[in-house]
């Protein structure tokens, strides 16, 4: 077993926030936002410190307790776990902002909303935790912890629309978490461990095996919604307030796409076919078209970009079918894996920082009109260009026009769809684009076009419009280190000596 230095950083990525969440139950509504604000800095100071150590030295452990795996629960910080928390920190920091202006702007709402910000640090606590885990039933915990507190923030307002998406959300989570834990006990029936690493040195091929990871895989596609499990999560996201609307659609549905990625680049390499990518490809290509199309049909503005997420998430998964090596093909020769590895990291941190700005732009545009019917964004550029400039920003990113984050990594994909020989899935990233274009130059034309009626106007606090902004310019600045991110990511030692090895099995205690 390979010795990593121990550090109680990881233990603190996930107790701080913890922590946050139940002092502000003791303080009154404007110290909770007070101390939401702080709070998030210093959670976000931590990923940042966490992100420097993991450079320094590679992968960084903590045990709890002192009891190392099997018995005991070991919390991991490596490249990917670092980049997935120092993202979260970023995008949680600047919707924390948001949210606490967002709630003094809405006189009315200031006292109504008192759970907002517990809520949000315990869902924060549980993407840490997530991240961090090494064990199959502790992300399960996690997992749990955050749709607990991603289904009661987004039927927070208390309308109607917002509690039948909420239920709809809440049935849809257990079902996909049954799936899950249903597979976990067929693991852990058949091998007695359900450490990561450990599963990767002992799992061996079987349909014990092979059917586990049907479950576990379909559990957690019905958590990321991917398509046709996808009927969740436009109501739910376009339903919700903008700061939830933002974390869901950038945060939370990551979640459950970091744990796929892990299990099956990890843990499930000896039972994975070539087939089984193929599927999982095409369902992220059905995603992409579908909810690229559906986007086109929406008249309100937070269901359109709800339906983006449902197709942006597709690309995702149509990096899978890139990381499984065909009969007769060697993980040492697949010069298309370091690609496919990029695109898919960077359509993570594209797509986060886009759709934060667009739910928050949403957001903005309610407060200021009362309702989010795209026709009223008609002018949008004469009476909030800022709004108006985010929109297009973070629109053109996830086109993929350069030079945005969201063309690093479509070009990155389709690179590696390339290099690999699966030219099929080109066809459906390119009329993505397409499509992703056709909504987003349909806001922009009404942006520009002169206002048929003025509609009545509410000023609308400016940092608010700020947030957005910067969120959308993130999606072109992660493409500035680029080439150090990459580079960083390689290094990582949970996946042994460079990309090419993750479909080896290779794990923080294989040399």
């Amino acid at each position: 077993m390979k010795e990593f230095p121990t550090s109680a950083l990881p233990a603190l990525l996930v107790g701080l926030p913890m922590l946050l969440a139940t002092m502000s139950l003791f303080f009154r509504v404007k110290g909770r936002a007070l101390l939401g604000v702080l709070g998030s800095f210093l959670v976000g100071s931590l990923a940042f410190f966490a992100f420097i150590e993991v450079a320094k030295y590679g992968t960084i452990i903590h045990i709890l307790g002192g009891w190392e795996p099997p018995l005991g629960i070991l919390l991991r910080i490596d490249p990917l776990a670092a980049v997935f928390i120092g993202l979260t920190a970023i995008i949680g920091i600047f919707i924390s902002l948001y949210s606490w202006w967002y709630f003094r702007a809405r006189i009315a709402s200031i006292g109504r909303f008192p759970l907002f910000w517990p809520l949000w640090f315990f869902l924060w606590a549980g993407l840490n935790g997530l991240f961090l885990s090494n064990d199959l039933f502790n992300l399960y915990v996690t997992i749990e912890v955050i749709t607990i507190c991603a289904v009661a923030l987004a039927v927070l307002s208390g309308e109607a629309k917002a509690l039948k998406a909420g239920l709809r959300y809440l049935l849809a989570a257990i079902i996909g978490s049954m799936a899950y834990l249903f597979g976990v006990a067929l693991i852990y029936g058949s091998t007695g461990t359900l450490d990561l690493n450990l599963l990767g040195e002992v799992l061996k091929p079987g349909n014990t095996k092979t059917f586990a990871l049907i479950v576990i895989t379909l559990g957690l596609l019905i958590k990321k919604a991917a398509f046709p499990f996808h009927f969740w999560l436009p109501p739910a996201h376009s339903a919700a307030l903008a700061p939830v609307s933002a974390l869901l659609s950038a945060l939370v549905v990551k979640g459950a796409f970091y744990m796929m990625l892990r299990l099956w680049t990890e843990v499930f390499e000896v039972s994975l076919t070539f087939a089984a990518g193929q599927l999982i490809g095409i369902t992220g290509a059905a995603a992409v078209l579908w909810g690229s199309w559906q986007a086109l049909l929406q008249t309100n503005f937070k269901l359109l970009v709800a339906h983006s997420s449902v197709a942006q998430m597709g690309y995702l998964l149509m990096m899978f079918p890139l990381l499984i090596m065909a009969p007769g093909q060697d993980a040492d020769s697949a010069e298309w894996l370091a690609p496919a590895w990029t695109a898919g990291i960077f359509q993570v941190m594209a797509h986060a920082f886009a759709k934060a700005s667009l739910f928050l732009s949403a957001g903005i545009v309610v407060m200021a009109l009362g309702h989010d019917r795209i026709e009223s964004l008609r002018d949008l550029v004469a009476w909030m260009p800022m709004t108006a400039m985010a929109i297009g920003i973070a629109g053109v990113s996830l086109i993929g026009l350069p030079p945005s984050g969201g063309f690093l990594a479509k070009w990155m994909l389709l690179k590696g769809v390339f290099l690999s020989g699966q030219w099929w899935w080109a066809p459906a990233i390119l009329a993505g684009s397409l499509l992703t274009a056709g909504y987003v130059f349909m806001l922009l034309r009404l942006a520009f076009a002169p206002a048929r009626v003025k509609d009545p106007f509410r000023p609308v606090p400016k940092i608010l419009q700020v947030c957005a902004l910067l969120l959308a310019l993130g999606s072109f600045l992660i493409v500035i280190p680029a080439e150090n991110l990459i580079q960083f990511l390689e290094g990582s030692k949970s996946f042994g000596s460079g990309i090419e090895s993750i479909m080896k099995g290779g794990g923080y205690g294989n040399e």
